[in-house]
């Protein structure tokens, strides 16, 4: 008996030492939508096939988004006598896999929420100690992605967790987006890059430009306050392994300016862009800023080159990211409270991204200039760059060799 448990023992560790996440997946961020933001736990089946409808009907699924994310609050209270995750009989009576099958009959990708710890965030049965149980319910359901969180974790190691639930999905056998989403804590960046697609850099936004909202032991953030939260992590950053600065506020709330802003940094940062609202009430500012393409393929270039602030002065940010094809994308934020006029010298800068070893030479070469968001062309490097820029709007550029 002890033989045959050192072998079992063994086959065990050798089976954990060569598995690893599936590959090919999330070769460019994600992009998607996720219930949390708007809905809380008050989701049910129609409102997801409303959303999935609305991703067509609103030109969302040819801008490139294809996920619709289920978060907490899916599944019932208690698993079956068989120890299975289930889904919530009153709010989703079909199922999971008869709503995974209405998503991708759309076209479109299928993706669910658990948690690391004993409960999940909201006190719905977590995955500690289920991890391949549950890895081949999602897997029979044919989902596509999933979030996993890190609420009542107690003394479990990060790392580790992760690995696990990693393991248990490509045990499983479905390929499937792993969102990982323990808020930065254990600085995921330093080692998720083999674990997962993505992972969360900070704690919870809000639909807000740059505060911070207590809950007591917690805080949610505001588009700036994240922005800032984190430094010298972009090198984590590339094809299938992003860092994720939570999902997008655009629509709720915020200006349209502030919108704005919000979708060209998150482009920048490539991170990945989930949207949080209400689709079915979206203005139509919202959905033009959504599905902007142009802004998207800055997310979605497949150097996979996170961005970076480049200056900051008199409250106004400057941001790059180089693109494939020897092109760049520009943003100028302007975080002051009245419109403000810019007069950029291209002669007088000297940009270039060391951690890549890419130049923007402006002195040599000469760039087009075109306006991502107002879809026009200003010109070119050779003259200085002028403009007006409103509150808390930005003025976003991709820059082309002539």
């Amino acid at each position: 008996m002890k033989k045959i448990t050192i072998g079992i023992f063994v086959l065990l560790l050798c089976a954990h030492a060569h598995a690893q996440k599936f590959e090919g997946i999330a070769e460019t961020p994600p992009l998607g939508w996720n219930s949390w933001n708007t809905f809380a736990t008050n989701i049910n089946e129609q409102l997801v096939k409303d959303i999935a409808d609305k991703f067509v009907e609103l030109g969302l699924k040819d801008a490139g988004y294809e996920y619709i994310v289920l978060d907490d609050g899916w599944m019932a209270k208690e698993r079956d006598v068989n120890g299975n995750l289930i889904a919530d009989p009153v709010k989703f009576p079909s199922g999971m896999k008869a709503l995974a099958d209405y998503i991708h009959s759309k076209g479109l990708k299928f993706g669910l929420y658990n948690c690391a710890g004993s409960k999940t965030c909201a006190g719905y049965p977590g995955s500690r100690g289920y991890e391949y149980q549950d890895a081949r319910s999602y897997a029979s359901w044919d989902v596509d992605y999933l979030k996993y969180d890190w609420c009542n974790t107690d003394k479990l190691n990060a790392e580790g967790a992760y690995i696990t639930m990693r393991d248990a999905i490509k045990t499983a056998g479905r390929p499937m987006v792993f969102s990982i989403c323990e808020w930065g804590d254990n600085k995921p960046w330093e080692w998720a890059k083999d674990v997962g697609h993505s992972w969360r850099v900070t704690g919870d936004i809000i639909n807000c430009w740059d505060c911070e909202i207590g809950h007591g032991s917690w805080s949610s953030w505001g588009v700036w306050k994240i922005i800032n939260m984190r430094n010298a992590i972009r090198k984590a950053a590339g094809p299938g392994h992003w860092n994720d600065y939570d999902m997008m506020e655009v629509g709720n709330g915020m200006t349209d300016a502030e919108d704005r802003s919000h979708f060209a940094m998150w482009s920048m940062l490539a991170s990945p862009l989930i949207m949080g609202n209400d689709l079915r009430v979206a203005s139509p500012q919202t959905i033009k800023t959504l599905t902007n393409k142009e802004v998207i393929s800055v997310n979605q270039d497949n150097l996979g080159i996170q961005g970076f602030r480049f200056s900051n002065e008199n409250k106004i940010e400057i941001w790059l990211k180089p693109l494939n094809k020897n092109s760049w994308a520009m943003c100028f934020v302007n975080m002051n409270d009245k419109p403000i006029e810019i007069n950029f010298d291209w002669k007088k800068h000297n940009i270039g991204d060391d951690v890549n070893e890419r130049n923007l030479d402006t002195k040599k070469d000469t760039y087009t200039i075109e306006d991502l968001f107002n879809h026009r062309n200003l010109g070119s490097t050779s003259k200085n760059l002028k403009g007006t820029i409103g509150v808390h709007d930005v003025l976003m550029i991709k820059l082309e060799l002539k």
